[in-house]
C-alpha cells in the first residue's frame, strides 16, 4: 500500500505545495507543530532516510536549503531547524520548523490544527521569499 505522502506526490490527496522538482516534493503538514512547518520528501517511496540512495540523498539537503531560507525569511525565529524522525509515516521525509528554541522542534508536544485559509496564508509567507 502506498504511504500518505506517496498518495500526496500522486496528487491523489491535495496539499499546500511549497517547491517540486522531478526527485522530491516539500508541503505543509497540516498538522504543525509551528507555524511555517514543511515536509520535504523524496517522490521513491523508502521508509527510512538512510536507506535512500547516497546520490539522492545528497540531492535532498539541496533541494531543502531554499526552502530553509525562505522559511528564515518569512517567520520571526532565530533558524530553521531540521529533523528527521520517520515514524508516523513510512516513508522517508524530513520537517523544516522555524526555531527560536528546542521545544519549537518537540515532536512530543500537541500539534496545531490550522484552517485552510490559515495553511494557504503560511503557503503565500513561503513561496514570496522563494
Amino acid at each position: 500500500m502506498s504511504s500518505v505522502f506517496s498518495r500526496i506526490i500522486a496528487g491523489e490527496i491535495p496539499s499546500f505545495k511549497i517547491a517540486e522538482n522531478d526527485h522530491f516534493l516539500a508541503f505543509l503538514d497540516v498538522f504543525p507543530l509551528v507555524e511555517g512547518h514543511v515536509l520535504v520528501v523524496p517522490k521513491t517511496e523508502v521508509d527510512k532516510i538512510f536507506d535512500v540512495d547516497d546520490a539522492l540523498l545528497s540531492e535532498w539537503l539541496i533541494f531543502a536549503k531554499p526552502i530553509a531560507k525562505a522559511i528564515e525569511k518569512a517567520f520571526d525565529c532565530n533558524r530553521c531547524g531540521i529533523s528527521v524522525i520517520g515514524l508516523e509515516v513510512p516513508h522517508a521525509h524530513m520537517h523544516l520548523l522555524p526555531i527560536n528554541t528546542a521545544e519549537d522542534i518537540n515532536f512530543t508536544r500537541l500539534k496545531l490544527i490550522p484552517s485552510d485559509s490559515e495553511l494557504r496564508a503560511v503557503q503565500q509567507k513561503i513561496l514570496a521569499h522563494l
